[in-house]
């Protein structure tokens, strides 16, 4: 039986899925897209009695970013980003937390990443897939002994991430679904920036951008 456990937290302006992943007998977590709410995020680790090892972000937008310097703070940990997305975290123009009524944001990831990265985080191993396309740092992080991969704004069930924002771009976001995330197996779970839960297979069959194939 699997020791990782993935607790979805749901929060901010435009439901973003925070997830909060933890190896159930060390009770080591990371954070995933913190969104917008530390003292959330914060009780939620108690109540699940979890000690967060890292912040992983999938990219740089305002809805996924804003209570990660809160936890980096408290928890003392380091915040993983795109080698590329690291410039629009410390832009709030780019990262536009200061457009949609909240407090403009900006700092930098303590460890940058580029694709094929592998992270060893709570007794797993993470892989880093560059999917650039809802913006140009987007990255996906696979688990493959886990058989799930954190997809951030790339793909969605049944759709996939808008591309008319800072460094978006449509070209792109076909090929990083279809060229490195649709080449996961099947039966990977996708846990994915918002909305539902899905499978690689599922997309694979459902999602419109496999018309592109």
């Amino acid at each position: 039986m699997s020791d990782m456990r993935v607790k979805t937290c749901v929060l901010g302006a435009v439901s973003t899925n925070c997830f909060l992943v933890y190896h159930d007998t060390t009770k080591e977590a990371v954070i995933i897209d913190p969104a917008d709410n530390a003292h959330y995020i914060l009780n939620k680790c108690s109540e699940l009695g979890i000690s967060p090892r890292a912040v992983l972000l999938t990219h740089g937008h305002f809805d996924h970013i804003m209570a990660a310097e809160d936890l980096r703070r408290t928890f003392h940990i380091k915040i993983y980003a795109s080698e590329t997305e690291d410039a629009m975290l410390a832009d709030g123009g780019l990262n536009m937390s200061g457009s949609w009524g909240g407090m403009q944001t900006s700092f930098h990831a303590d460890v940058l990443l580029k694709d094929g990265d592998e992270l060893d985080l709570i007794g797993f191993c993470w892989k880093v897939i560059e999917t650039p396309g809802h913006t140009s740092g987007s990255v996906c992080y696979y688990v493959p002994g886990e058989e799930v991969v954190f997809a951030g704004d790339t793909l969605f069930c049944e759709s996939y991430g808008r591309t008319d924002l800072p460094t978006g771009s449509s070209s792109q976001i076909v090929d990083s679904i279809i060229n490195k995330v649709f080449h996961l197996p099947d039966d990977t779970m996708v846990y994915p920036g918002h909305g539902e839960t899905t499978t690689i297979g599922h997309e694979k069959q459902s999602n419109p951008i496999a018309f592109y194939r």
